[in-house]
């Protein structure tokens, strides 16, 4: 009997990868894959385990910088590879790439998938300390990146291009897959609620999501007498250094500026609420709740930024901007808001250019065609795989 290969997804967070890669493991599942899962364990390990992966609670802490806990969690992976000896391991995000591929190297994994959700706090952060901490971390993900067979897997072109010029990666292990996608049965178009319009932005709360920006043109719509209610929805997340805290969120809400409604699981219920979605972020990999949006028929007001601008065309499925400026974010907002015929056109628009180009079904194809390649490279003719 041909044994099934072990895929293993190592991803510091389980909501992370219950929101951005179910669909993906489901997928390698149903293929022929045995899937395992290492993440932190928080909320859904029993929803992990009840679809029939093999989970595995570790310590990888995203904010830890205690030297001894970092090297206690490398050993930590170390082990669990060398015991469970996946045929591939697909580590998500920066963190994961640097330790998982330390511990795939040393525990001999065949296969390595380093995939860049975004490029994170430290490659949007100004300052000498900044600049510092890039250039080690390129240096660690130059040599994190070189294993033979591994492949380095990209949002969108400009970050590829931006590893690729500075030597970090070979453009010949990488590969552009946009983002985690959308189920476009799942997030459907709905006739917008009567009553006030309702502006929507929906992410962490992070200072580099744009949240502070946000608020500011929350406040100048206010000011001049446009009709909406602007809106938060996502939850405080601690461990990002850029996390805006609590006390500051309640702050605004009691000021009556924004209405902050915290983490949501019932998104398409809220964006079938919403009239208009916002993400004025200072940087993404590729935003899942721009494409969630968009399948739901709904405009987009996003900032002129890698990632945001892959899925937002300016003039058709939303409005671009300049990044850091909530002038220019709040006259785009109060455009869509004042103006439901051109609500309408984007919002088809975007539906229909993520059913084409974004939908998850074809993310996973991309993906699973990864693996296979990678499998063909280590060991031919030793696994057989069913194909979508």
């Amino acid at each position: 009997m041909t044994p099934k290969p072990r895929l293993l997804f190592l991803i510091t967070e389980d909501w992370y990868f219950w929101s951005h890669r179910l669909d993906l493991a489901r997928a390698a599942r149903d293929a022929g894959f045995d899937v395992l899962v290492a993440t932190r364990v928080q909320d859904h390990g029993k929803r992990i385990e009840m679809e029939g992966f093999k989970l595995f609670p570790i310590r990888l802490i995203r904010r830890s910088r205690h030297p001894l806990r970092e090297l206690i969690a490398v050993m930590e992976l170390v082990r669990l590879y060398r015991r469970e000896r996946p045929d591939i391991v697909h580590h998500v995000a920066v963190k994961p790439i640097l330790y998982g591929s330390l511990a795939a190297r040393l525990a001999r994994v065949p296969a390595v998938v380093n995939a860049f959700a975004g490029l994170g706090y430290v490659f949007i952060a100004t300052g000498r300390w900044a600049g510092c901490v890039r250039v080690l971390l390129g240096r660690a993900l130059r040599w994190a990146l070189a294993a033979p067979r591994s492949r380095a897997v990209f949002q969108n072109a400009e970050d590829r291009e931006l590893f690729a010029r500075a030597g970090v990666v070979r453009q010949a292990q990488t590969v552009i897959i946009p983002g985690a996608g959308v189920d476009p049965a799942a997030f459907t178009p709905s006739p917008e609620p009567e009553g006030e319009p309702l502006v929507v932005l929906a992410s962490r709360m992070l200072w580099d999501k744009g949240v502070g920006d946000f608020v500011e043109a929350a406040r100048l719509i206010k000011e001049r007498n446009v009709r909406a209610k602007c809106v938060l929805v996502g939850m405080v997340d601690e461990d990002n250094p850029a996390h805006v805290p609590e006390r500051q969120l309640r702050r605004w809400q009691a000021e009556g500026v924004v209405e902050w409604w915290g983490h949501r699981e019932d998104m398409p219920q809220v964006l079938s609420a919403a009239h208009v979605v916002v993400l004025p972020s200072y940087r993404e990999g590729l935003p899942k709740i721009l494409l969630e949006a968009a399948a739901c028929a709904r405009p987009i007001v996003a900032t002129d930024v890698p990632g945001c601008r892959e899925v937002v065309r300016d003039g058709e499925n939303g409005l671009l901007v300049p990044v850091r400026n909530p002038q220019q974010l709040a006259m785009a907002i109060a455009t869509l808001v004042e103006d439901a015929a051109m609500r309408a056109r984007m919002g088809a628009c975007g539906r229909e250019r993520v059913v084409k180009e974004f939908s998850s079904e074809r993310i996973v194809r991309e993906t699973l065609a990864v693996y296979r390649g990678l499998l063909e490279e280590t060991w031919p003719m030793s696994y057989s795989l069913s194909r979508p």
